[in-house]
């Protein structure tokens, strides 16, 4: 994904000179190409995050619009009082790039886990959240985020994610991507465990489940109109997202069917990260493995949430 990003900013930014980068003392070699395009439009903030997203306000409110780069603990929860102050409070259109969503930097130990920062950021008015599933939806949400006239936070994973589209789909803010059909179950896939919600859905196939597939792209704003579509067809949706259960995209769709004049039709499950810290270190594989984030335990959720309708 972050190579995905880096190309579709430097195009970005090579039609637009109101475009510029900050790196939290990260992807330099990553972005040579916009240094070579846009030289007077690279910032390496160094490791002063929060101070990078000081500069990123003061440069929106000089007319300019800043892409602030770095791996997500140090670019959300590190820096929230000034995300909060300098952005929300003030509604300064920064887009916010997370490198590193969920467990993609299981290896690096708990500093580099990343699952509260959707809980962080979408608690906070004014602030939109972006998680694209695979590659070919980064330039989208990019281009969602350059045209929102608000705050973005873009969710990415890291590297060697597994592509689900055939081409690139249109992103929306407030919008959703139908990856597969179905009408037994829903399984909305946030960021990049929307390959693994495709293989579990595959699965439930063959067993005779029809099991629909969408990259919930858009965690804030929710897409209501597709969810208001998945709970009155599906008998079960089931939310994944490599995140903490708590206050993520499954809280987000529960505060939604709560919200709701009348009941919702279908049972609703999410499979997340618990609500403790991982202490070991590992592959995102193996992570993924020992937290109950694979195929077969999201094909499990499905039916034990269709079985308890």
């Amino acid at each position: 994904m972050r190579n995905a990003f880096a190309k579709a900013l430097t195009e970005t930014a090579a039609a637009r000179d109101d475009v510029v980068l900050l790196s939290g003392d990260i992807g330099n070699r990553l972005f040579d190409p916009f240094k070579e395009r846009c030289p007077d439009r690279f910032i390496n903030c160094g490791v002063a995050e929060a101070n990078m997203i000081g500069v990123a306000a003061g440069m929106a409110m000089s007319g300019l619009r800043p892409v602030a780069y770095t791996i997500v603990p140090f670019l959300t929860s590190r820096c929230l009082e000034q995300i909060r102050v300098d952005l929300c409070y003030q509604r300064q259109p920064v887009v916010l790039v997370g490198v590193g969503g969920g467990l993609s930097y299981a290896s690096l130990g708990g500093t580099h886990h990343a699952c509260e920062d959707i809980a962080l950021l979408r608690a906070l008015p004014e602030m939109s959240v972006l998680c694209p599933g695979d590659a070919l939806e980064v330039p989208g949400a990019l281009a969602a985020a350059l045209a929102h006239d608000g705050p973005v936070y873009v969710r990415l994973g890291k590297k060697g994610e597994a592509v689900v589209h055939d081409a690139e789909p249109e992103v929306a803010l407030g919008g959703s991507i139908t990856v597969r059909s179905g009408d037994d179950v829903a399984l909305l896939a946030v960021g990049n465990l929307l390959p693994l919600a495709c293989e579990a859905a595959a699965d439930l196939e063959r067993e005779g489940i029809g099991a629909r597939v969408e990259s919930m792209v858009s965690v804030k704003p929710l897409d209501e109109g597709m969810l208001e579509e998945v709970f009155a067809t599906c008998r079960a949706v089931v939310v994944v997202e490599e995140h903490s259960r708590i206050g993520g995209a499954g809280a987000a769709v529960a505060q939604w069917s709560v919200d709701r004049r009348e009941p919702v039709r279908a049972r609703l499950a999410c499979v997340a990260t618990p609500d403790a810290f991982f202490h070991e270190a590992g592959s995102q594989a193996y992570a993924r493995e020992r937290l109950g984030l694979t195929p077969q335990a999201v094909a499990t959720a499905a039916r034990e949430a269709m079985a308890a309708r």
